[in-house]
């Protein structure tokens, strides 16, 4: 594996974009869902944002 891959970054968002950023994956894994596709990529980033 290459250096990237090893990387990793952390970003600081506050109230407000934390809650624009989860409504989005919300609204992505519901097109997901209707369209059939797997959900779990969507799923762990909701889950890290929720911690």
């Amino acid at each position: 594996m290459g250096e990237i891959d090893n990387m990793k970054t952390k970003y600081r968002f506050d109230e407000y974009e934390v809650g624009i950023i989860i409504n989005a994956l919300i609204e992505l894994r519901n097109q997901l869902i209707r369209e059939g596709r797997y959900t779990d990529a969507v799923d762990e980033l909701l889950i890290k944002l929720c911690r």
